[in-house]
């Protein structure tokens, strides 16, 4: 099956949309040489790993580490672009760690070499790699975008995408080497605070578009999940000029534990598949929109101009940055716009069976993952204070996302919801799941505050 901008190929009488993204999941899933190799790569990384820095690592942390083998090895072969996207991180993770020893051991290291180093300080280091993360994310968005228009040019978001996944896991890898580099109780894994985890939110976001991207054989989504990426990267920018957020800092004593290196990472993959979701929703609710002539369908458009009215005095009032009045109203315009050209872009997505198909999958998904974060943040809650649930604004808003998507699950399933209610329930999501992520660290407190604003 072809991979256009304009859709998946079309199906037959007897194909439905589970049968053809099944068949183009089935695709090239046979073990083969290059698997073994694959395999065998990650055992002698891991082996190295062991023998090298195993001093400076737990039983636990070890044990995760000698996990991971089976697990990358499992999905590099469910998805093979995956292990390319492995290799080539590693090795530019290893190459930046080897420039900053200077030739005196990978155990060794100095960070004034990342600004007398040419690669480390244009491109290696992990602040470096994140700025060009978010250069490549945005840079793919516009090109999504400008693909639904020319179609022959949408194969540039996609590498660019791909370019913006590489540079944000080579950041994150390189983050945790310069934090041991610190100091031996500076270094941690990468996830700890606001800014590592939007960098890692947007990661997980991007990729698993890219997985559905392959899976659908579609790239007209990438404009829609993309932008939600790429209004990640710009927060994340102005959250690292204005607050010089990514300083690397010691770890809090309730972070200092193996509990997060599971609970963090599972419940990003829900909130990136979640937001992936949402934006599905989006583009299915243009899509039903863009073939109905009904005048009530400009209704949203109304909306956001009355939005862009009470923005000054929303924010005027000073108790909130003017940058934020400008982060909202250029998002207000921007989907103003999608709107008001809902009929172009209609006709260049995808089927609304093959939109619904996604969204219910990255839903179910995300809700697996997020479950298991839950009950992991239950358990290092009882380790760490003594008691599984204290009703914390952080945990209290985790179990309002949990609840929103399983009675979504729970009316697709046995209610057979479906349609333009199930789209308006996915993009509400995204703002349930946005204020449980950042709304809880900009109003609320709490024992979860690992980021203010």
């Amino acid at each position: 099956m072809p991979l256009t901008a304009a859709g998946p190929a079309p199906l037959t009488s007897r194909q439905s949309v589970p049968d053809v993204a099944n068949a183009a999941a089935r695709t090239g899933r046979r073990l083969n040489r290059t698997d073994a190799g694959f395999l065998l790569i990650c055992l002698a990384g891991c082996a190295y790993a062991l023998a090298d820095f195993g001093q400076f690592l737990n039983g636990y942390e070890k044990a995760m580490l000698v996990g991971a083998v089976p697990a990358l090895a499992w999905l590099g072969w469910l998805w093979r672009p995956l292990r390319s996207l492995v290799l080539a991180s590693g090795a530019s993770a290893l190459l930046a760690v080897w420039l900053y020893a200077g030739g005196a051991g990978l155990l060794q290291g100095d960070l004034g070499r990342a600004e007398s180093v040419f690669l480390l300080k244009y491109l290696l280091s992990s602040q470096s790699a994140i700025l060009w993360m978010s250069c490549l994310f945005v840079l793919g968005t516009l090109c999504y975008w400008a693909g639904l228009a020319r179609p022959a040019i949408a194969w540039l978001g996609t590498v660019l995408t791909w370019g913006g996944v590489w540079a944000g896991l080579t950041g994150l890898l390189v983050r945790w080497r310069e934090g041991h580099l610190l100091g031996p109780d500076v270094g941690h894994i990468p996830v700890s605070n606001l800014y590592e985890v939007f960098v890692f939110f947007a990661l997980v976001t991007a990729l698993f578009y890219l997985y559905y991207e392959a899976r659908y054989a579609t790239r007209a989504l990438g404009g829609f999940v993309m932008l939600v990426v790429a209004s990640m990267v710009v927060f994340l920018s102005w959250y690292s000029l204005t607050r010089g957020a990514h300083q690397i800092q010691p770890l809090v004593p309730a972070l200092q534990s193996w509990w997060m290196k599971l609970h963090v990472p599972a419940n990003f993959v829900g909130y990136g598949t979640f937001s992936l979701a949402g934006a599905v929703g989006f583009a299915y609710l243009v899509k039903l929109h863009g073939q109905s002539a009904a005048g009530k369908r400009l209704i949203p458009v109304f909306l956001l101009g009355a939005l862009l009215c009470a923005e000054p005095m929303i924010f005027g009032s000073g108790r909130f940055s003017r940058v934020w009045m400008l982060y909202f109203g250029v998002g207000a315009m921007a989907v103003g716009a999608v709107l008001a050209l809902r009929r172009p872009i209609a006709r260049r997505l995808p089927s609304l069976e093959v939109l619904e198909d996604i969204m219910y999958r990255a839903i179910a998904l995300g809700f697996a993952f997020f479950t298991v974060a839950t009950v992991l943040g239950a358990l290092w809650a009882a380790d760490a204070w003594g008691a599984y649930w204290q009703w914390d604004p952080k945990e209290t808003w985790a179990l309002i996302v949990w609840l929103n998507y399983a009675a979504w699950l729970h009316m697709r399933l046995l209610k057979g919801l479906r349609g333009e209610v199930a789209a308006y329930w996915a993009l509400a999501g995204l703002v349930v799941t946005s204020f449980a992520f950042l709304g809880v660290n900009m109003f609320l407190s709490g024992l979860h505050s690992y980021g203010s604003l």
